[in-house]
């Protein structure tokens, strides 16, 4: 390597260095600015998606007092997410939305994305579910409502997320589940013989 390349390449890692040290200094002053708001950041980050930057930019964007919005509805509508006349029968129509507030949408876009890439929690399942016949944009903007609604359910009872799991859709639709099984299991080339477990304690399996 050249004496001027080596010059150069010590400049850039300087740099970054530099970078580092301001990011760090960054960090530390964020962690003592929510030092008041810890436990409803830790509360926030049960959720999936929800990481502690992501925490942050809600309790800073939002606040932690959600007796400032009448509903979880005032609070998605405040800050531009999924208006509900976009939404019917779990639809989403449009993902036309009010401007909002843009640092809120741009952190819940984040925490969206990240539930996404989820196999093992119930908004992965209902993101892949709005994705199937609305396309990933929708289901990225119905996604962000949904957390926001978590967000101010969480807040305003203090209480931690519930996972509902992966099988929740199916638990309070199982027709609809059977359905799906038998169409999938056709489509494999069997029978779809599928007996509920109550039927067999019936004397017909005895």
């Amino acid at each position: 390597m050249s004496t001027r390349s080596a010059f150069m390449v010590q400049l850039h890692l300087d740099r970054i260095d530099q970078i580092e040290v301001t990011l760090a200094a960054l960090d530390a002053r964020i962690d003592r600015v929510m030092e008041p708001f810890s436990l409803d950041r830790e509360l926030l980050m049960t959720v999936p998606g929800i990481s502690k930057n992501v925490a942050n930019v809600i309790i800073a964007e939002a606040g932690v007092d959600m007796n400032i919005f009448d509903t979880a509805g005032h609070l998605a509508s405040w800050a531009g997410v999924c208006p509900s006349q976009n939404e019917s029968a779990g639809r989403i129509k449009s993902t036309q939305t009010r401007p909002g507030d843009h640092y809120l949408k741009a952190a819940l876009g984040i925490a969206a994305l990240a539930v996404s890439r989820s196999k093992t929690t119930y908004l992965a399942v209902k993101y892949r579910r709005i994705r199937s016949h609305a396309g990933a944009l929708r289901a990225v903007v119905a996604l962000q409502r949904t957390l926001l609604v978590l967000v101010w359910n969480m807040l305003h009872d203090g209480v931690a997320y519930d996972e509902l799991g992966v099988d929740h859709f199916d638990k309070t639709n199982p027709e609809r589940a059977r359905k799906r099984l038998q169409r999938r299991m056709v489509a494999l080339g069997f029978e779809p013989n599928l007996t509920p477990l109550s039927a067999r304690t019936s004397p017909l399996f005895s």
